[in-house]
């Protein structure tokens, strides 16, 4: 992969660009301590993040025994715990500060997709010093289909003024591969993050690293 073969790079957020397990940990138990419901370890956190806020609720509530109905009262919660906490126990990975500001300097278009909610994207991408970087900004509330449907990437890439095959998607796990597949994007993905145990080599992606400013030399 060279810069020369690229307009654009989208990057996904959580496990990709910052470790935010702990952000997660944190308000999860926190949830579940307001509503009185057994704590949860961090590895089992971890295995619900990727597929978006909504998703990790419906499944902590599940592991924990709780009815499906506490749902609105637990997304409530979370939403609470989740913003007073935000970018306190996270941090950017390495490599990704140096990677954004060589791909800014050499005047690739940069767009971060996620399926974080857009206000928790915001706070978390100001908190790392992040945000200057990213011409757009898609949380997976902002469309009506989060990643792995194409629509976000699709959407970034009209934003960002190029086309899907000459921008690159970054991320961490299956649903960044599925969506960059589905869009018609090249797909690079990084060996740590929330990929769930998958063999990273079976998703079909172009590259894998382990560290993004190994990318685009």
């Amino acid at each position: 992969m060279r810069r020369d073969d690229f307009d654009a790079a989208i990057l996904d957020l959580d496990g990709t660009m910052v470790d935010t397990l702990g952000d997660f940990d944190a308000a999860v138990n926190a949830m579940l301590g307001e509503l009185q419901l057994p704590a949860m370890p961090r590895e089992a956190v971890a295995r619900g993040v990727g597929w978006g806020s909504e998703h990790l609720i419906r499944v902590t509530l599940e592991q924990v025994g709780a009815p499906a109905g506490r749902y609105d009262e637990a997304w409530a919660s979370y939403q609470r715990h989740y913003l007073a906490v935000n970018g306190q126990h996270a941090q950017v990975f390495p490599g990704v500060r140096e990677a954004l500001t060589r791909f800014a300097a050499s005047g690739l278009a940069l767009a971060c997709v996620t399926n974080k909610p857009a206000a928790f994207t915001a706070g978390l991408l100001e908190a790392m010093a992040l945000a200057p970087y990213f011409g757009v900004v898609l949380g997976g509330d902002s469309l009506p289909q989060k990643k792995p449907d194409p629509l976000p990437l699709l959407t970034a890439c009209e934003r960002l003024g190029t086309s899907p095959a000459r921008t690159l998607m970054i991320g961490d796990s299956a649903v960044d591969a599925q969506a960059g597949a589905a869009a018609g994007c090249p797909v690079a993905l990084v060996r740590y993050g929330f990929n769930h145990g998958q063999a990273l080599h079976t998703l079909g992606a172009a590259r894998l690293v382990d560290r993004i400013d190994e990318l685009l030399r």
